[in-house]
């Protein structure tokens, strides 16, 4: 342990000596001592990173343009908007270019050294140098503060917060607010749900990153808003009697090689259930989600092209972003950048396929064993199933599989094996084989997501598609492993699919959003106590921002967040037809997570550090393969789980009323199976007295098959027309970037006079904090941060 201790403190040396820093305080007594590092960049570091990282410089002042919808439409309608309201403070909307220290006098405000670079983008000039400092070989890829962070050498890293996030006790003007406090009380507070999020004050203070999270979350949480009503509309429809009236006369086949025969009419009150989600208008409802799901995605696609170029990042992945430190470091070789021209570290295709190979095998292995799990539960099922017919009662032999979602599925939902996979895909991925920071992030969410695609939705998938599909029939049953396989309960699997989907839309969400409550501030209660533990009880002085922002809640970015909302956008489009309530359920959740990740960031995280995004990466993509998926599923799933069809072909070939339509879905038991129980029984199935099946199962599985063709055929069409006529760049967007592309060129023309007249931009200066654990040498009187 003192070795490693000593190999660290020698690293911290190193790293503090590239950097040339000055301790700003420490806190120390017998146990434990913290110290605390202020970093900032002089006026020539700004400008030159600014020019590296080609920040974008204001040209021209244009008026805030409105993005919302809704609120354009009731100003047309006259019809007051209780949803908006004036933000103090809104940042100011300017065209600009790529800065260029040669062509400072063209852009607005250079003349105020002090503001003229926001908090957020010295932050982000102050981080990237912490990502490229070497401390160590370059071979061994030993440079940035992150991985001094992972080692153990520092705790953390982080820039700070403008200040307290509550109000003064005083009564002040809302333009004297600090940006935080802005946020908390236009934003962060539960009493503001139906308010309008302060997008521009988010991106303004969080970065574009997390403001594009918050814009997208939004703008889903709208449209969810029709399809809530719709699927509640299609809910409340039907009801079914003649199960209900059939007394003693259908005498089922038990369920189990040892269980008991059972009446039909004993699942009456789960057939009337069923039948709220098993009727004509999920068919239609279904058909609305596919057209709701493209159509959100093709107007988000729109937004997020004007959100992109409004907040200066349009071009940033093609043009702008730079490659990974760690990338940099390993990169055997350099190549010349086909856009930039400029020539970058390099990754030959062979060692970079070889590297993803092995990070591919682990998804795989682990697929392989969420796969197993699932049999177990199958397994497990069965023999609960058994235990519960044994026990003689009514309510748990009739709604034994009902019992068995409720406790299972909550436990499958919350198991930690996600967090493991995580790990574990984290650990084996090649982090150095990604050239920038958005093609890393998108890679290993793709493959997280996969495994957590298969852990989440296998289960609903195996009940809609394949349970009850190989029982077999009486006296010919199929087994697995020497069990008999599992068939449907007694109110069906569309049911059975129904309660699991409940179980995620309310249950699951329900437990997830009490602990995104409590957790940050179970973590953030033992940081402070903690550092209570530090300064011994006895504070010499009130605790400084960066002591404050220390005990806050370290960010962990965004993954979880997005993985969450994108399952539940799967959940609510693929399942669709068996709960039209998932969309109501869904709204009401995000309702409640927009203030929930609002108070997270505002009030208990620590600042993330302002990171730039073009679009919400490949999560669109993800989202896209499920609006497309959801087609085929809902038409298997009403083709073959639905009682759609066969309701319809009895309709058709016997009774439009559908009088003895349930003696039409059951068949007579062999001769042999009804001998051996001495009375004749029946069970759910088109087949006749030999076991073979009939003819209306051989028109049936037609009518299905059709049914499969004509409703693929006929929504991807229309969604395909839909594609076609809604363009991803609004035409007055296309108008703006024309304009800003001129004034562009006239600024940074050589010999162009200058078009603009400088102005200031208010903001103040940035402040990015470093906590360790070792005793620093390095001396107080050292200059501030230099360029490197």
């Amino acid at each position: 342990q003192n070795s490693a201790a000593v190999f660290r403190k020698t690293r911290v040396e190193d790293f503090i000596t590239s950097l040339k820093v000055n301790v700003l305080s420490n806190l120390t007594n017998e146990k434990k001592t913290v110290h605390f590092l202020k970093l900032s960049a002089p006026w020539d570091v700004l400008v030159y990173y600014a020019e590296e990282l080609s920040l974008r410089a204001p040209l021209q002042a244009q008026p805030t343009p409105d993005f919302n919808t809704s609120a354009r439409v009731l100003k047309r309608l006259c019809i007051p908007n209780i949803m908006a309201e004036s933000v103090p403070n809104r940042p100011l909307d300017y065209y600009t270019c790529a800065f260029r220290r040669s062509k400072m006098n063209r852009f607005l405000g250079c003349d105020n050294h002090e503001t003229y670079f926001t908090n957020t983008q010295r932050h982000r000039i102050v981080f990237e140098i912490l990502a490229r400092t070497l401390y160590g070989k370059r071979k061994r890829a030993e440079v940035g503060v992150a991985r001094l962070l992972n080692e153990g050498a520092y705790t953390a890293a982080f820039p700070l917060h403008e200040g307290p996030f509550q109000l003064p006790e005083y009564e002040v003007c809302p333009d004297e607010l600090n940006q935080r406090q802005v946020l908390f009380h236009y934003w962060a507070r539960w009493s503001k749900w139906y308010k309008y999020q302060p997008l521009d004050h988010i991106r303004e203070y969080f970065g574009e990153k997390i403001a594009l999270y918050f814009a997208w979350l939004g703008f889903y949480t709208a449209w969810l808003l029709p399809a809530a009503v719709v699927g509640t509309l299609v809910f409340v429809a039907g009801v079914i009697k003649e199960i209900c009236e059939s007394g003693d006369s259908y005498l089922m086949c038990p369920l189990c090689n040892t269980c008991q025969t059972w009446n039909m009419s004993d699942i009456c009150p789960m057939a009337k259930i069923g039948y709220l989600f098993d009727h004509p208008g999920t068919v239609v409802f279904s058909v609305f989600m596919s057209f709701w799901a493209v159509t959100f995605l093709e107007y988000w696609k729109r937004k997020m092209a004007t959100l992109a170029h409004h907040w200066d990042c349009m071009d940033f992945h093609e043009e702008e972003e730079r490659p990974r430190p760690e990338f940099a470091a390993m990169a055997p070789a350099m190549e010349q950048n086909p856009v930039t021209g400029v020539k970058e570290p390099y990754f030959p295709e062979k060692a970079r396929l070889s590297r993803m190979l092995t990070g591919s095998m682990v998804i795989v292995i682990m697929l392989c064993v969420v796969m197993i799990f699932l049999v177990t539960v199958i397994m497990y099922r069965g023999i609960i199933s058994v235990m519960m017919f044994h026990t003689g009662s009514p309510v748990l032999r009739t709604q034994v599989h009902h019992i068995q979602y409720v406790f299972i599925g909550i436990c499958w939902r919350k198991s930690k094996f996600q967090q493991f996979h995580a790990v574990i895909t984290d650990k084996f991925f090649s982090p150095c084989m990604h050239r920038t920071q958005t093609e890393y992030e998108d890679a290993f969410t793709f493959k997280v997501f996969i495994f957590q695609f298969v852990n989440f939705y296998s289960s609903p998938f195996y009940v809609a598609f394949f349970k009850g599909r190989f029982v077999g029939y009486p006296t010919n049953y199929g087994t697995l492993f020497g069990m008999r396989n599992e068939d449907c309960g007694s109110g069906g699997c569309l049911i059975e699919l129904a309660e699991q989907l409940f179980i995620i839309m309310v249950g699951k969400q329900l437990i997830s959003n009490v602990q995104e409550f409590i957790i940050p501030k179970v973590k953030a209660w033992r940081q402070k106590r903690a550092m209570d533990k530090v300064r011994g009880g006895k504070a010499s002085h009130e605790p400084r921002r960066w002591e404050e922002d220390y005990q806050l809640v370290q960010c962990e970015g965004l993954f979880e967040e997005y993985l969450e909302m994108v399952l539940q956008f799967g959940f609510i489009t693929i399942f669709v037809a068996a709960f039209p309530l998932a969309p109501l359920f869904a709204l009401l959740n995000n309702w409640v997570e927009v203030r929930l990740d609002a108070h997270k960031f505002v009030c208990e995280y620590r600042r993330p550090v302002a990171e730039r995004v073009q679009n919400i990466g490949v999560w669109f993509n993800i989202l896209e393969a499920l609006s497309h998926m959801s087609v085929i599923a809902n038409a298997f799933l009403i083709a073959f789980t639905s009682d759609f069809l066969p309701r319809l072909l009895y309709q058709y070939k016997f009774d439009y009323d559908l009088r003895g339509y349930v003696n039409f879905t059951l068949a007579y038991a062999p001769v042999n199976y009804t001998a051996s129980h001495n009375r004749r029984q029946i069970w759910a199935s088109f087949r006749d007295d030999n076991g073979n099946y009939t003819l209306i199962y051989w028109e049936l599985l037609a009518v299905r098959l059709g049914f499969i063709i004509a409703f693929e055929h006929v929504v991807f069409f229309v969604l395909r027309a839909i594609d076609w006529m809604v363009p991803d760049i609004p035409e007055s967007l296309e108008l703006k970037i024309k304009r800003e592309r001129y004034l562009a060129k006239q600024a940074l023309a050589e010999n162009q006079e200058a078009l603009l007249v400088s102005r200031g931009r208010g903001a103040t200066p940035g402040i990015c904090g470093l906590t360790r654990r070792h005793k620093l040498t390095t001396p107080h009187t050292m200059p501030s941060l230099k360029v490197i």
